[in-house]
């Protein structure tokens, strides 16, 4: 049996999420992107993963509106995987906004890849 965590990425920037593949490759956690929220519930519907990376803006359903749907969902597991926030963050939002809206954590764009695993590490441990 595999103990390889899954992660699905929520963004809209190929470039975001090439990086990231090969960031998370280095740890051995297995990767699946999704361009839009859309895709994001269209892929935790058919599949289990362990944590979301989701940007705030994409096109179709943005991270937030996708965020708040998961946590509506009636299966408990998936309802309460740990989802981080990747944004530029132009509209200032304060962590205790990520967290109204469904958010366990943020990560300020331009990604800085040591956080990202770090901060993916602290929520799959």
């Amino acid at each position: 049996m595999s103990n390889t965590k899954k992660i699905l990425v929520g963004e809209d920037s190929s470039v975001i999420i090439n990086l990231t593949k090969s960031v998370l490759a280095f740890e051995n956690y297995e990767m699946k992107a999704a361009r839009n929220g859309k895709q994001v519930l269209e892929m935790l519907e058919k599949e289990d993963f362990d944590l979301i990376l989701m940007d705030i803006s994409m096109p179709v359903m943005d991270g937030a509106s996708c965020t708040q749907a998961i946590r509506k969902l009636d299966d408990p597991k998936k309802s309460k995987l740990p989802i981080i926030a990747i944004s530029g963050n132009v509209n200032n939002y304060t962590m205790d906004e990520f967290r109204k809206f469904g958010f366990d954590d943020f990560i300020q764009k331009p990604l800085d890849f040591d956080k990202v695993l770090a901060t993916v590490k602290k929520h799959l441990s």
